[in-house]
């Protein structure tokens, strides 16, 4: 009998950030087993993924009837109990789980986690914060989308010094060390465009580059726009 091709995951913790997890990996075509120690949130979810179970992993008999070794990855998204995140990350790890991700609160819950196995550390309110803060920094922008914490794609409105020049003139890269992935122009998304049509007025350009260097150009704008008005 063939093998289904199908992956399966196991995401423990129910909190706004598992339940995410768990909602779009079920989306996305996997099949999810979900677990927390509440009834609440198990209940919440269950219609939205393959299996929803209440399980306390703090209880090691609980945690060897899931039988591990069936799933290709495991998501832990514990709250704040320390010794729930490493009892449940050494159970993943004795088992055999491939991938193993977990949330950490700060820099030392995920050295701990790093330190008995853990492969990947995600820090959810960090990067909440960071990106609240470059939206609150880069008011100028809008869909502004962070790829690490030094650089993200935002779309920019361009200049009024860039209109009727194209990007041949314009020179971004050599300028601001940002590159070009698209322009918007009158509803239309021009990917790759050409470096010899001069820029409209009402242009928006999808640029990538230094979060520092975006914002520069959105004050830039932001000049432009206040001595217009």
């Amino acid at each position: 009998m063939k093998k289904s091709t199908q992956k399966e995951y196991i995401v423990i913790g129910l909190g706004r950030f598992g339940r995410s997890v768990a909602k779009q990996l079920e989306a996305n075509g996997c099949k999810v087993l979900a677990i927390d120690r509440r009834e609440q949130p198990v209940k919440q979810i269950a219609e939205y993924v393959t299996l929803a179970m209440c399980v306390d992993v703090t209880n090691e008999d609980s945690l060897e009837e899931l039988g591990g070794k069936n799933f290709d990855g495991a998501v832990i998204s514990i709250g704040h109990s320390l010794e729930a995140s490493v009892l449940t990350a050494i159970w993943a790890k004795e088992q055999g789980i491939k991938q193993i991700i977990a949330k950490a609160y700060d820099e030392t819950q995920g050295k701990i986690l790093t330190k008995i196995g853990v492969d990947e550390i995600v820090y959810p309110e960090n990067e909440m914060g960071v990106h609240l803060a470059n939206n609150l920094a880069f008011n100028n922008l809008f869909d502004a989308i962070e790829l690490t914490s030094e650089y993200s794609i935002a779309d920019v409105c361009a200049l009024r010094s860039w209109t009727g020049k194209n990007l041949k003139e314009l020179k971004l890269r050599e300028k601001y060390g940002v590159n070009v992935v698209a322009i918007k122009r009158a509803g239309t998304l021009i990917i790759n465009p050409p470096a010899d049509a001069p820029t409209q007025k009402s242009d928006v350009f999808v640029l990538l580059g230094m979060n520092n260097t975006l914002q520069k150009i959105a004050n830039a704008y932001h000049s432009d726009k206040e001595k217009q008005s």
